[in-house]
């Protein structure tokens, strides 16, 4: 392929969660023409349930890493995703070339209950980010 591929960057508050479950989704569905990439406003680690949550699916994103910010990519990207209210309101300012949105999901690792109902949760968010993520590939075609 000839064309350069184009930028996709997910942002939430701890690249833990929602933007490794994006990434693993925006490589699956968006691999061809995009470059995808996560990261947070901090880097609290790759949560073990979001981990599960993708295997249990068939998308292993445990060699993903939980990274800040990178100001040079987020220059460069094409577009700029942010998944909580958090990262959409303490987010650099991009360039006008950036083409920015906000997809919010609520953070499953702050969900309460018992352990199946926590789970449950996880379950929830990711098929969502899937969804959103299907249906950004459609859009973008």
């Amino acid at each position: 392929m000839t064309d350069k591929k184009k930028i996709m960057y997910f942002l939430c508050t701890g690249n833990s969660c929602r933007s490794q479950m994006a990434e693993g989704f925006g490589k699956k569905y968006l691999g061809d023409t995009f470059e995808v990439y996560s990261a947070g406003i901090e880097a609290h680690g790759l949560n073990p349930n979001a981990v599960k949550a993708m295997a249990e699916i068939g998308i292993d994103i445990s060699s993903q890493t939980s990274d800040r910010i990178d100001p040079d990519l987020l220059n460069k990207a094409d577009y700029v995703i942010t998944l909580c209210g958090d990262a959409n309101d303490k987010c650099p300012m991009t360039p006008p070339h950036v083409k920015r949105e906000h997809w919010g999901f609520e953070d499953p690792a702050k969900a309460t209950g018992t352990e199946e109902e926590k789970w449950a949760v996880f379950q929830r968010v990711r098929d969502q980010i899937e969804e959103r993520i299907k249906r950004f590939a459609e859009e973008s075609k």
